[in-house]
């Protein structure tokens, strides 16, 4: 066979959920000099101890060598807006005040084809930078900048998964459309992207308030025209937010119950946020096999309250970890992972290390039901991976230089300590797209 290069070093993956403590039997594997082969359809063909298996190589082998660094599969992000980029840590609003004053003014600038064309191709090189390798986006209404953004990932061969935002009220004129145009919208996107080297269309109406009853249900509509197809949208985020979706919806039990009346509720639907709800919410989103993607920084930047991640981890509820920037203030898991230890903690629960990797991998790929293609390292999944340096902070080089650190203790300290200068590298069907040195 011929490869398209190796890659070796320290190399940690999950092969199941490692559990909530100490990893679980099975579920992490880790080799302390390992190598990864990948064929020339950019897919791993070994993935074991390399000392032997390099001794077989042609001589002409292209061989990455990080000996002192960790190879992981690229992190997954499952919940970001792409068109939020330039109002990143904008002062001081909760939700409904932040899109009013900061979100939709930014996102009306999308119309513009040459402004959507820099943002979308600067949100992937960002991405790359920080290790993730695979995104769910929400883009904006404009279908000119859901092509830019497309064609960005295409360019980069980036796995990216987003779609037109569907919005028919309750924002400026700019960012609505209407029920029947938005779909339509949607359809022709769709039909031709969908598919194309490693891009999906996702249906992504907004929130509730900002789609009439008719959006919704055309959505819902949609859905069963393309089987398989998948939603994203926002649920219970704020407690203002949740108010006024009982004043424009009340004939609906409650929030959620909005989406399943419109169809919304089913497999492969993902509802961001999802703060201010209860055990029945939790237990007929599991059902439905729909999942929640968690987005613990934006949440705390906005003040919108605490995800109960141990009662979801209870109802096994699919969960999903995502940056939500603009209201994220960095497009780093590492940093995502920090703030969701942070409300573990004030919940009274713990995330060890090796779930929180989990999460941000195998588990996140899972949930986005894309895990027999990413998510970990094992033959013939794709060769997404990121080199990762436990040191390449100031605080964290100089407790490694203090004292010696086991493997759990490394990835304690890339959590929370970490940040984009803990990517050394980024690869994408092998690959690289990022180097930290260059």
């Amino acid at each position: 066979m011929t490869l398209k290069k190796v890659l070796r070093g320290p190399l940690l993956h999950f092969l199941k959920d490692p559990g909530d403590n100490a990893p679980l039997s099975g579920s992490a594997e880790y080799i302390e000099d390992a190598a990864i082969a990948i064929d020339q359809q950019g897919c791993i063909a070994y993935c074991g101890d390399a000392e032997a298996f390099v001794a077989t190589l042609p001589r002409e082998t292209t061989i990455d060598h990080y000996p002192d660094k960790l190879l992981m599969p690229g992190f997954i992000d499952a919940h970001v807006h792409f068109a939020q980029l330039g109002i990143i840590a904008s002062y001081g609003r909760q939700l409904l005040d932040w899109l009013n004053n900061y979100t939709f003014p930014e996102e009306c600038r999308f119309e513009e084809q040459c402004y959507a064309e820099q943002v979308a191709e600067l949100f992937v090189q960002q991405l790359l930078r920080h290790g993730t390798t695979s995104a769910m986006v929400f883009s904006t209404r404009h279908e000119q900048a859901t092509e830019a953004l497309f064609g960005a990932a295409l360019r980069h061969n980036m796995r990216l998964l987003t779609g037109k935002m569907l919005m028919d009220r309750n924002a400026p004129a700019k960012l609505l459309d209407t029920a029947e145009g938005g779909i339509e919208a949607s359809r022709a996107l769709l039909e031709k992207w969908h598919g194309r080297q490693r891009l999906e269309y996702v249906l992504s109406p907004r929130f509730a308030p900002t789609s009439t009853p008719a959006q919704l249900e055309a959505a819902g509509i949609f859905m069963d025209e393309y089987p398989g197809i998948r939603m994203q949208t926002h649920l219970s985020e704020n407690l203002a937010e949740v108010d006024w979706v009982k004043t424009l919806y009340p004939d609906a039990s409650d929030y959620l119950d909005v989406y399943a009346r419109a169809g919304l509720l089913r497999d492969g639907c993902y509802f961001g946020h999802a703060i201010h709800i209860d055990d029945s919410v939790r237990e007929r989103i599991r059902a439905a096999g729909s999942g929640i993607t968690v987005c613990p920084t934006s949440n705390l930047f906005l003040g919108s309250g605490l995800f109960n991640w141990q009662a979801a981890r209870d109802q096994q509820v699919p969960i999903a970890l995502g940056t939500d920037i603009g209201a994220g203030t960095s497009l780093s898991q590492l940093q995502t992972l920090q703030d969701t230890y942070k409300v573990c903690q004030l919940n009274g629960a713990a995330l060890s290390p090796w779930q929180a990797f989990y999460q941000i991998t195998l588990g996140s790929a899972i949930t986005l039901r894309l895990d027999d293609r990413i998510g970990n390292l094992t033959v013939g999944k794709e060769a997404d991976i990121v080199v990762l340096d436990s040191a390449a902070t100031p605080a964290a080089a100089t407790k490694a230089a203090l004292r010696e650190q086991r493997l759990e203790e490394q990835l304690f300290n890339l959590m929370l300590l970490g940040d984009d200068r803990s990517i050394a590298a980024t690869y994408l069907m092998g690959e690289c797209q990022y180097r930290r040195d260059a």
